[in-house]
């Protein structure tokens, strides 16, 4: 299939991201871009702009007919959706096959089978991938009830199409849970269109470690190992690093072969990632979903593997084979990724839209920034709060520590407020210095300091 220029259907540091991948191609790009996104950094580097609508997400980057309309009419052979937006959008990706675009993702039918969470776990689970105690879909809260007595608690009602934490409760205890059920029913319904839910049983030390997989159309797929997504806050990730620590090898090497058993059974085609569970207390490991795109935190991947995935999204587009295989795959040091976030922290993170006036980003060895902002920039109040991804490699766990520590304290943003002193708490939390994270641990320290213990 023909890749030589592509519609970059997305915005942001992401935009930015894959068009810097595309000019190393030597691959033609064209941004589409909302009215709010006329003058980002994005639309002044890609080839040419091209306004596909008004700033609100629904009248631009979320209508998947005005994309492609906006790649038949700039010559685009391929469209890549990034990650958000229409990343997982089945229709889309059907859209570009049935104008003779060319998809920078899966297939269509591989988009629809992991986007709904149920059949992602049945097929899993048909593929001897360990899930987690739960049930299929539940149709009532009677009948939540009724499957949470045979699970015990505490539960985890999930949305079947969902993502980003949105229809997902946690109940503690069972008199809690219709109306747990019929508030989760109601935000997936309004998030995604589609109120299904299902149950599974709540893992009180959890830790999220993700496994990113990479398939070609001629049978090939491999893993470029695992990633660490444990710190986070509502379901939404703050921190990441490869490769995971303090997990044993073997149960390193099973999760990874696991990803992959999954991917290879379904002919998983482009960059995809297998998320798991793990039970810290019970060294044992669950599948949760599969990621049909490229995810925020790829950059830490790329670092300790030295493989471009964005570059190898578009060669896999194009119909090349894989240019290695597993054994040619090496593994380095090791690499953290903090999201920065134009936020408020001290007023619940509430979001912080304006103008930067100040922007001096840290530089040195090592360092990495995936941003699209800049001193002048005015951060929109129509989308997602991150303005930046800071990546640091060293040559083991504790050099990346102390060189985000420094590159965090190098980091000088004026004009609105940013995460940028709350990720130096985090990382610096005896806790997480030590390697023992797990998916409650920011909310945990959130309350320590908030109360002073």
């Amino acid at each position: 299939m023909p890749v030589n220029r592509v519609l970059v259907a997305n915005r942001g540091e992401i935009a930015v991201r894959i068009i810097r991948a595309c000019q190393q191609l030597g691959i033609e790009t064209v941004l589409a871009c909302s009215e709010a996104d006329r003058d980002s950094l994005g639309a002044r580097i890609a080839g040419r702009a091209v306004c596909i609508g008004p700033a609100s997400a629904t009248q631009s980057y979320l209508d998947a007919r005005l994309l492609v309309n906006a790649a038949l009419s700039t010559d685009c052979d391929a469209l890549h959706p990034g990650y958000g937006f229409l990343a997982e959008s089945a229709e889309l990706a059907q859209l570009c096959a049935d104008h003779g675009i060319t998809f920078v993702g899966p297939l269509p039918e591989q988009i629809a089978q992991m986007g709904n969470k149920i059949r992602a776990r049945v097929l899993a689970a048909e593929l001897g991938l360990p899930t987690l105690p739960g049930s299929t879909r539940v149709e009532t809260p009677d009948q939540a009830v009724e499957i949470a007595r045979g699970l015990g608690m505490p539960v985890i009602i999930k949305a079947a199409a969902g993502g980003g934490g949105r229809g997902m409760k946690i109940i503690e205890r069972l008199e809690d849970l219709p109306g747990a059920f019929t508030a989760a029913s109601n935000e997936a319904r309004a998030a995604f269109g589609d109120g299904t839910l299902y149950l599974e049983r709540y893992i009180r030390n959890a830790r999220h470690i993700e496994v990113q997989v990479l398939g070609d159309r001629h049978g090939h797929v491999i893993h470029l190992g695992e990633r660490d997504c444990s710190l986070q806050r509502r379901h939404q990730k703050l921190v990441e690093e490869a490769p995971a620590p303090r997990i044993p090898e073997a149960l390193r090497q099973a999760i990874r072969e696991a990803g992959v058993r999954l991917a290879q059974g379904f002919g998983y085609e482009n960059a995809g990632t297998v998320e798991f569970i793990v039970d810290a207390d019970a060294q044992a490991f669950f599948f949760l979903e599969m990621n049909t795109r490229i995810q925020v935190e790829h950059p830490v991947t790329e670092m300790v593997t030295g493989i471009d995935l964005v570059q190898e999204q578009l060669r896999v587009a194009r119909g090349e084979p894989l240019r290695f295989r597993q054994q040619d795959v090496c593994f380095r040091g090791h690499a953290i990724e903090c999201r920065i976030n134009a936020e408020q922290v001290g007023e619940g993170f509430r979001p912080s839209p304006g103008l930067i006036t100040r922007w001096s980003p840290p530089e040195g060895p090592n360092i990495r920034l995936d941003s699209h902002c800049h001193a002048g920039y005015r951060v929109p109040i129509y989308y997602d709060s991150m303005i930046g991804k800071l990546i640091v490699y060293g040559a083991d766990r504790a050099e990346a520590l102390m060189r985000m520590e420094r590159a965090l304290e190098m980091f000088e943003v004026e004009g609105i407020a940013t995460t940028i002193e709350f990720q130096k708490f985090l990382i610096t939390q005896p806790r997480f210095a030590k390697g023992e994270v797990n998916t409650r641990l920011v909310e945990e320290v959130l309350e320590e300091r908030r109360t002073g213990a």
